[in-house]
């Protein structure tokens, strides 16, 4: 609503005439809780006249099947893990360094797949309905720097505060001095739009704080490292959004600053129950580093230079989605309830 108000106000697209036409634009519900952020300009053409033909629903049934065995196979696992090791923390216990990092771990992936599987299922659901929605992530986990994870994670958000925040500040158009400014208001309301919690407050201010020191010094050390040490600036770059979605996920301050104290060795160790759980995950965590990487399109791409396995790749798309919704249907029968982690926030 408030990118309507704006975008009608700037002369940027027509005022809607049609109630009707405004109110399916505000109550577009495949997007409607979590995302992507669909800006009114985006849709507004496709309101009054939008395409629905048998690719476009093909495609959002892949897609919506894609996303709900992203939330139910994985997320859902990983929220398992998570859950069982903040408890630990939670009620006073001592789970060590290395099992801390395992259950921020878990939820890092959580956190992920649970909103990107969401992303995915409303993108699907619009292109049955005939509406394009814009992608939300772009495998943030790949990143190389802080600057670019945002870039890449949440993008539909990232956009909405860069078009509607930042630029009207003055961007980086007014010097340095403004442009970190506007860099750390941006970033205090992104805290805030999550929710009145000050653990989100935290966040934002973190993030803020990371985003400025790349650009004043971080970003030029990390790319003078040689690209066959590339890893370093990846190492960097998930130690900090790992470290990130604690601060994000904890609301109680003092179990926050416990759990954090642990990851970096402030308790014992707790060796049989680490092994316990990085054997009983290991599994799992290996198919969500796989799952996290752009591994399909590489493989799609090769497979689309050679006209023969067009049939093949199709067949074969079909039956690992159809494997996907019998696997998350069974998983649905049998395990509780678990919303999406951004119907919070």
């Amino acid at each position: 609503i408030l990118s309507y108000n704006i975008d009608v106000y700037r002369g940027e697209v027509p005022a809607q005439k049609n109630l009707l036409y405004l109110a399916t634009y505000i109550t577009m519900f495949p997007q409607l809780i979590a995302g992507p952020i669909v800006r009114y300009a985006d849709v507004e053409r496709q309101l009054s006249d939008r395409e629905i033909n048998f690719s476009k629903i093909a495609y959002g049934i892949r897609r919506f099947v894609l996303g709900l065995g992203k939330k139910i196979l994985i997320a859902n696992q990983m929220a398992v893990i998570w859950d069982e090791i903040y408890a630990m923390v939670a009620q006073g216990d001592d789970p060590g360094a290395a099992l801390c990092w395992i259950g921020a771990v878990a939820f890092t992936f959580q956190i992920y797949f649970d909103f990107s599987g969401y992303s995915d299922m409303a993108i699907g659901l619009g292109k049955i309905l005939g509406f394009d929605y814009l992608e939300n992530f772009n495998y943030p986990y790949i990143s190389a720097s802080i600057t670019e994870f945002w870039r890449r994670w949440h993008m539909s958000l990232s956009s909405w505060f860069k078009e509607y925040v930042y630029i009207p500040l003055g961007g980086n158009r007014k010097g340095l001095p403004r442009q970190l400014i506007n860099i750390a208001i941006v970033w205090a309301l992104t805290g805030l739009w999550h929710g009145a919690s000050w653990n989100f407050v935290l966040w934002g201010v973190y993030y803020g704080v990371l985003l400025i020191a790349e650009k004043l010094f971080l970003l030029n050390i990390l790319e003078k490292i040689p690209s066959k040490l590339g890893f370093i600036r990846h190492i960097y770059t998930m130690f900090f959004v790992i470290l990130g979605w604690v601060i994000f996920n904890i609301t109680d301050f003092s179990v926050l600053g416990n759990y954090i104290a642990l990851m970096f060795g402030a308790g014992g160790s707790s060796p049989e129950l680490t092994m316990y759980y990085a054997k009983s995950a290991a599994v799992l965590m290996a198919a969500a580093v796989i799952a996290s990487l752009p591994v399909a399109g590489y493989i799609s791409k090769k497979l689309d230079k050679n006209l023969m396995f067009y049939t093949t790749k199709d067949m074969a798309e079909t039956f690992v989605l159809l494997i996907l919704l019998l696997m998350s249907i069974a998983f649905l029968v049998s395990g509780s309830y678990n919303p999406f982690l951004y119907f919070r926030f």
